[in-house]
Formats: structure tokens, sequence, C-alpha cells
């Protein structure tokens, strides 16, 4: 049928969509020191209980998430960044229909001056070992690379 009327296929897919679930993208990024022993972390205004994340925010309609990152990056701190890679993918416990995804972020080469947005109150590097109190998403993305790393450095030593 589809071979006799092919827009028949699209019609299908249309009438899917309509109950399909719906789902807003959160979208943040670790942004390491060159040495990889420090996190940026920004202080958000908006977050008055635990105000100290990572930076990012919410994607755009059909833009993809790594640019997301990169966009919020920017727009928040102004460093410019490339996002390297997916660290962690969640669905919000807090919100039913809300997924969270974090990427691996490397600065631009040389040196960059941070300009704060006005949604932040300050910045900090953090070292991986002593972060203050973060949104439990942050704080797991955050453990997730660490143990990336560990698991890296064994491998590396041949364990």
């Amino acid at each position: 049928m589809l071979r006799r009327v092919p827009w028949a296929g699209w019609v299908v897919q249309a009438v899917y969509r309509l109950w399909q679930p719906r789902f807003s993208v959160g979208v943040v990024g670790i942004v390491l020191d060159p040495t990889g022993e420090r996190v940026l972390l920004v202080e958000h205004l908006f977050h008055p209980q635990r105000p100290w994340g990572l930076p990012g925010g919410w994607i755009a309609r059909d833009e993809d998430p790594a640019r997301t990152a990169e966009r919020e990056i920017l727009e928040e701190t102004g460093l410019r960044v490339r996002a390297v890679r997916p660290v962690l993918a969640l669905r919000s416990p807090q919100l039913r229909r809300h997924l969270d995804l974090v990427y691996l972020c490397q600065p631009e080469d040389g040196p960059q001056p941070i300009r704060l947005s006005h949604e932040l109150l300050g910045y900090r590097w953090a070292p991986l070992d002593a972060l203050p109190p973060l949104v439990a998403f942050h704080e797991r993305a955050i453990e997730t690379l660490r143990a990336e790393h560990v698991g890296a450095k064994t491998q590396e030593q041949g364990g």
C-alpha cells in the first residue's frame, strides 16, 4: 500500500506523534581545567537551596544537544568550549517529562576571561574531590566522570 500511496506513511507518522510522549530537555556541561583536577561551577541565582552547579540550560527547538551545551556555557560564562562527548543522560525524578543530558566540554585554546550572565552570581574552579553541595543530578554527573577517570587510570596501570 505504501508503494501506491507513499504519503500515507507520513500521515501515520503524524498521527502517531500526536500520542508520542513529549519531553523537555536540559543540557549541562562539565568543563575541567587544563589539569583535569578542577571543574567549573557557577552560582545560580534561581537555585537558592543549592546554588552551585554546572553551567547549562534548555535545549532549543531543533538544536543539537552538544550545541546546546556549547551555547549555554558561552551565554552564561563567556567561555568558548567544544562538547567532546556525552557523559550521562537521565530522566528527571522530579519532572515526569524531563530529560537531563551532560556533556564533557573542553575550552578552546588560550586563556579566556569569564563574563557571567545576569542569571549567575559567581563562579569558581572547584577540586573534584572537594565540591560544595550540588543538586543530585550534577553530583551524579561529576561522579560518573570521576569513575570513568579512575577506570581509565586502572587500565593504564594494567589492572
